[in-house]
């Protein structure tokens, strides 16, 4: 039989006012019977225990056990017997037996018991197979099977989705964002103990889902992180690329494994249950053949004053560039200094820092824009336009600020 957790107790309260045919008798009777609770006859929730009174439904990520029982009915000694207990799955069949050597003998009305346990980690059919086998007294070898049959379900709905930072500074800009949306799809409550993302060895993870109260962490959904049936849960993660990766143009691009999602969950009476997705894996946004960033940009410049930018331009391609900066004016965005020179050759997965001088004519919100990038050796041209964001202010309104 399965070894399950019992249940709390509950009744149906049958009460009725004073004035009513039966008086005080329903509530009277509440109050004599042991399994209500005292002072709070009229609650369903009792205080006493009910032991499992069927299977019941199993979920993946919890552990399985089950009681083992061989009993000789008959009245005579056997001998040799040989318990053995495997869980045949879609896929495998597991051998649970605590202990494969055989037991020397079995008097009457005597018991072989034993104990299996076995974390499940595959959904749909599962058999357990118990094998027995015995020598009686006349040395006749006799073997016997018994078959139990039961479904593993599916207790959470996982959905993920990746969002790459939009930013304009180099150092965030290979940030990843992973929403992890959670839904409990049994019929009852879970306590989320532990939600967590594993990160690749190429990245570095932040959680997203605590605030800082009083100088203490509190988690976005509360002390009491129950999850009732059918709800759906949030989680978001922030992850970084580490540095000995992120200096090397390339690596990250295409398909990434960013981790995996660990999970662990209670239910009624602490049943525990955990659960481990596959890896996570994210398609890189592609930046070309080179990749034009900003390091560093002022928020606020003044209206018809210079100011200065630092770029990065990286080669993701596997071959070197002889790269010429062209840099074209705008409506509003005036480039300081020489079109057209040279950058030099720059090599795969190589960088350069290029330092810019500019003004506004404009006032407002100005988007930089005019920035060229030509590959000498196929002839090929690279626009950027709207790669940051700068406000133009009057040089009055500044120094009154």
């Amino acid at each position: 039989m399965r070894l399950t957790k019992p249940t709390l107790f509950t009744n149906i309260p049958v009460t009725c006012e004073e004035r009513d045919l039966p008086g005080n008798l329903f509530n009277q009777l509440m109050k004599d019977d042991p399994s209500t609770v005292k002072g709070a006859e009229a609650l369903m929730l009792g205080e006493m225990l009910t032991l499992p009174q069927n299977f019941g439904n199993i979920f993946l990520g919890e552990t399985f056990s089950s009681y083992i029982s061989v009993h000789n009915d008959s009245n005579q000694v056997v001998k040799d017997i040989l318990v053995k207990a495997d869980l045949q799955t879609s896929s495998q069949r597991l051998n649970l037996s605590a202990s494969s050597a055989a037991v020397a003998e079995l008097k009457p009305d005597c018991c072989i018991d034993d104990v299996i346990h076995h974390e499940v980690k595959e959904i749909g059919t599962h058999i357990l197979v118990c094998a027995v086998s015995y020598t009686t007294q006349t040395g006749e070898k006799m073997y016997f099977r018994k078959f139990f049959k039961f479904q593993v379900l599916k207790p959470l709905d996982v959905k993920t989705k990746f969002y790459n930072a939009e930013s304009d500074l180099s150092s965030v800009t290979d940030e990843v964002f992973l929403e992890a949306q959670i839904q409990n799809i049994t019929t009852s409550p879970m306590f989320m103990e532990k939600v967590s993302l594993e990160p690749s060895i190429m990245y570095n993870v932040a959680e997203l889902n605590t605030v800082e109260t009083a100088g203490e962490s509190e988690s976005t959904f509360g002390s009491r992180t129950y999850l009732q049936p059918m709800d759906t849960r949030q989680y978001l993660y922030c992850l970084k690329p580490k540095q000995e990766f992120a200096e090397k143009a390339g690596v990250i691009k295409g398909v990434t494994v960013i981790g995996k999602l660990d999970i662990v969950w209670k239910t009624n009476l602490g049943e525990r249950g955990r659960l481990q997705t596959s890896q996570l894996q994210r398609m890189a946004p592609g930046y070309g053949d080179v990749r034009l960033s900003l390091e560093t940009i002022p928020d606020t410049v003044n209206l018809e004053e210079p100011f200065d930018i630092t770029c990065k331009i990286t080669n993701c391609s596997e071959r070197t560039m002889d790269l010429v900066l062209e840099m074209c004016n705008t409506n509003s965005i005036h480039w300081c200094g020489v079109s057209g020179r040279q950058l030099g050759k720059l090599h795969p997965s190589s960088s350069l820092h290029l330092a810019l001088t500019l003004l506004s004519s404009v006032q407002g919100l100005q988007s930089v824009s005019g920035l060229r990038l030509t590959d000498t050796f196929l002839k090929r041209t690279y626009e950027y336009d709207d790669i940051a964001q700068v406000c133009v202010v009057s040089s009055k309104v500044k120094q009154e600020s």
